[in-house]
């Protein structure tokens, strides 16, 4: 995995640029919150660095960040693992899965593997309820994985 310092100063040098880019338009704000997407800020330094570069104070645009939800206070792995939690796959054994990545690859709903490849997330329904329980990676949706060896397939081609 990265270490934390060099991931965040490799994601310092991206904002910067971007606000560099965009900081000449009328209300940058959220052009500048747009277009990064999976920006990890770390508590305490979340809006400072981007703040007196495009005039606004600190507190408005840490509660934008929060808001729009395109910043994170954690590092995010390279492909976002939603699991569905709706009724359908609910029912037919969603938390049993999430149990299994638990268990098996040490992944937490909101926690990121320590290879820096997953994070997990709940969704309430990914409209695939024929194919319950599902989880989806990136744009891919899996359906009817019970077994920890079929999660390990699908895994692996991530790596």
């Amino acid at each position: 995995m990265i270490p934390a310092d060099q991931m965040q100063n490799d994601q310092y040098a991206h904002l910067k640029k971007v606000i560099e880019e965009k900081k000449k338009i009328r209300n940058p704000l959220i052009e500048i919150l747009r277009l990064p997407g999976n920006i990890w800020l770390p508590e305490g330094g979340s809006s400072g660095i981007y703040c007196s570069r495009i005039k606004y104070s600190c507190e408005s645009d840490l509660w934008c960040s929060y808001f729009l939800q395109f910043f994170y206070d954690d590092p995010r792995g390279k492909y976002n693992l939603n699991v569905c939690l709706g009724t359908a796959c609910f029912v037919k054994g969603a938390r049993l899965q999430s149990k299994c990545f638990q268990k098996n690859w040490e992944l937490k709903m909101g926690e990121t593997t320590k290879d820096g490849l997953f994070t997990m997330s709940s969704v309430r329904c990914v409209g695939a309820c024929s194919l319950a329980p599902v989880f989806v990676i990136g744009e891919e949706t899996y359906g009817r994985i019970d077994s920890k060896d079929k999660i390990a397939e699908i895994l692996k081609r991530y790596k």
